[in-house]
């Protein structure tokens, strides 16, 4: 798949993490959903949100947002712990019925990820570390 080359030839642990989703409109709960999981500070009330949702040709993918920095040809490390915490997210939105993973999919994070509701994420500052595109357009290579 030429939109992983980089990530093959940087990160030799790496498998993409492909999803399937049921509804069309799926894709924009994912995305929605995505917006309020990630590393965050309680005293803060601030989120950076861990992981995008890719549709290439018909599929979808979860990304960790460092490997959309790394697909857009930035260098940058990520570790097998980064993988592993996307690993949990996806798990988490398979768990919510919201996609199903298609593949085995390695180890998940030991690490917590922070969630938040649907109800209080106007009291948050959701934050994102991806700016490449569009936030108002979804995430699309052809």
């Amino acid at each position: 798949m030429s939109i992983f080359n980089n990530l093959v030839k940087k990160i030799p642990f790496y498998i993409p993490l492909e999803i399937k989703i049921n509804k069309s409109d799926d894709f924009l709960r994912i995305r929605e959903t995505l917006t309020r999981v990630g590393v965050g500070s309680f005293s803060k009330k601030t989120l950076w949100q861990t992981c995008h949702i890719v549709h290439y040709k018909g599929r979808y993918f979860i990304l960790h947002f460092l490997e959309m920095l790394i697909m857009d040809g930035n260098n940058v490390k990520i570790s097998p712990e980064d993988i592993k915490r996307r690993n949990s997210v996806a798990k988490l939105l398979q768990d919510w019925g919201l996609c199903e993973i298609q593949k085995t999919m390695g180890a998940c994070s030991d690490q917590k990820l922070r969630i938040i509701s649907h109800k209080e994420k106007n009291e948050w500052v959701l934050c994102s570390k991806y700016h490449s595109f569009d936030p108002n357009k979804d995430v699309v290579f052809d």
